[in-house]
């Protein structure tokens, strides 16, 4: 899909005032534009720059703010936005990627993707239950369950994790005298659901939730297993040193030593399952230096493979 030209702008525009440090002046904005092929040697008009940017704000939520005790130079008033896994600096970046493929349709037999899953339904149902504050309700069948189970839960949150969308769903039932009180977590799996649909009943959010903050310590979703964060060090090898340092496992990632087949890295979170199958993904790449009941598990977990192997060749 071709990104319409006012969205090549709003990008472009974002993507140049971002880039400038400083700050940049709308006169180096316009001398900007007109190296571009999209201004067709045209001036960037002030009142199109001044619309460009209430729409910006209006779909992105970013702010384009102008520093009169600085020549007036333009700079992103919240540029937080713009860092992570923010869902401005996903759309951005989505567009952008977007609009340059759509450009080399001429060249789709040498462009080779991944295939994505995508839950367009179901992500539109859940945001409608997100913004009207309702529980949902679904049919979801785990992995190796033959029958599927009925859930209904408030939902809380989405995270996009390795091309799967979840939801973290809250269930919460207050005590009676028939019952005790329900509160706790769920986190499911888009791909997984059967049905999904709105409920009339209403729920209120925990004030003290944060979706950002309690999937902070995690490598991905699995989140209430009891595992508690702790300092884990591992040695990554090779050309897999370069890899980890352009994207991080997890944010606390640093490194803390560094030799000349190997670097150290320090990362401070939860040792979850998923990050133990992920460590032995890369098999001997990395290995688990601390805490030693995790390398131990490492360890045994990659003899069971090559046991597996084994037993085949038997």
């Amino acid at each position: 899909m071709r990104v319409p030209t006012l969205f090549k702008e709003y990008i472009w525009l974002v993507n140049t005032i971002h880039k400038a440090e400083d700050g940049i002046s709308f006169a180096d904005i316009n001398e900007k534009w007109l190296e571009t092929d999209m201004s067709e040697g045209v001036d960037l008009a002030r009142s199109t720059f001044n619309r460009h940017k209430d729409a910006i704000e209006d779909i992105f939520g970013i702010y384009i703010d102008c520093n009169r005790q600085n020549s007036y130079k333009y700079y992103i008033g919240n540029p937080e936005v713009l860092r992570g896994e923010s869902v401005q600096n996903w759309m951005l970046n989505t567009l952008s990627v977007s609009n340059i493929l759509g450009e080399a349709m001429s060249l789709q037999d040498r462009i080779l993707l991944q295939p994505a899953i995508v839950e367009g339904d179901y992500l539109k149902t859940v945001i409608e239950a997100m913004k009207k504050n309702v529980k949902l309700a679904v049919d979801y069948r785990k992995y190796g369950d033959e029958e599927p189970r009925h859930l209904t839960f408030e939902p809380y949150c989405i995270k996009l994790f390795k091309q799967r969308w979840y939801i973290l769903g809250h269930f919460h039932r207050d005590a009676t005298a028939d019952w005790p009180m329900i509160d706790y977590f769920g986190v499911f799996s888009f791909d997984r659901i059967l049905n999904m649909s709105l409920t009339n009943e209403k729920f209120k959010m925990l004030s003290s939730f944060n979706a950002q903050a309690y999937f902070d310590e995690c490598f991905g979703v699995l989140v209430n297993d009891d595992t508690q964060v702790q300092r884990i060090v591992i040695r990554v090898f090779g050309d897999e040193r370069y890899y980890i340092k352009d994207l991080p496992i997890h944010k606390s990632q640093r490194e803390i030593n560094k030799a000349e087949h190997y670097s150290d890295f320090e990362l401070i979170m939860r040792p979850t399952i998923d990050l133990s199958t992920h460590f032995v993904s890369r098999s001997y790449l990395i290995k688990v230096l601390e805490p030693q009941w995790l390398a131990d598990e490492i360890h045994t977990m990659h003899l069971r493979s090559v046991q597996m192997y084994e037993q085949e060749n038997e």
